[in-house]
C-alpha cells in the first residue's frame, strides 16, 4: 500500500473519533511534555537542572512528539467508542505482526525524542561513553537527528495502528473477556 494512502487511511480513522477519544489525546500528550520536559530540564525545576541550554529545535521536537503520541494513546482505548476500518470505509490493512506491534515504535519513538531533547552532558551514557568533550562533540549534533528518527518511529506507529485499531483496543471496563 502505497505511503499516501496508509497517511489518508489513518487521517480517516483519527477524524471519525468521538470526543471523548480527543480529550484523552489532550491528556496524553500533557503528560508526554510532562514526563519529559521535566527530567531533562526544559521545565526548570528545583529538582533536575541543565548544564547546557535547551536548543530551539528541542520544543518543536517535544510538541510533535507529545501530540503524536497523545493520539497513538487515545487509539488503545476500547468500549462502544472503538471504530473499526469497516466502520469508516477504509482500505484494511493486513493484521500486524507480533513482531511489528506499532506501541513497540511508538515507545521507541517517546524514548528517541528523551534521549534529543536532553541535555547533551547530562546524559549519564553519552557522558561515559564519550566524557564531557565528547557528549558536546559528538552526541549534541546527532541529537537533532533523535528527534528526527523518534517523530518518524511515532508517525509510522500511528499509520500502522490508526487503520487497524478496531483490532486491538484495551477492554472497556466491565468488558468480559472470551477465551
Amino acid at each position: 500500500m502505497a505511503v499516501w494512502t496508509q497517511l489518508q487511511d489513518a487521517a480517516r480513522a483519527w477524524r471519525a473519533w468521538p470526543a471523548r477519544r480527543h480529550l484523552v489525546t489532550v491528556g496524553a500528550a500533557l503528560l508526554t511534555v510532562l514526563v519529559v520536559a521535566i527530567p531533562t530540564a526544559m521545565i526548570p525545576t528545583p529538582v533536575f537542572g541543565r548544564e547546557v541550554g535547551v536548543t530551539v529545535w528541542a520544543w518543536p521536537v517535544l510538541l510533535v512528539t507529545a501530540v503524536l503520541s497523545g493520539v497513538l494513546s487515545a487509539s488503545y482505548l476500547g468500549g462502544p467508542a472503538t471504530v473499526t476500518p469497516q466502520d469508516t470505509g477504509l482500505a484494511v490493512a493486513p493484521v500486524v505482526a507480533d513482531d511489528e506491534r506499532p506501541g513497540r515504535f511508538g515507545a521507541a519513538g517517546g524514548l528517541l525524542t528523551f534521549l534529543a531533547v536532553g541535555c547533551p552532558v547530562c546524559n549519564k551514557l553519552a557522558l561515559v561513553a564519550l566524557g564531557y568533550a565528547g557528549a558536546i562533540q559528538w552526541f549534541a549534533p546527532v541529537q537533532p537527528w533523535l528527534g528526527a528518527a523518534g517523530i518518524a518511529l511515532l508517525l509510522y506507529a500511528l499509520v500502522r495502528r490508526l487503520p487497524n485499531e478496531g483490532g486491538c483496543p484495551v477492554p472497556a471496563r466491565g468488558a468480559q473477556r472470551v477465551g
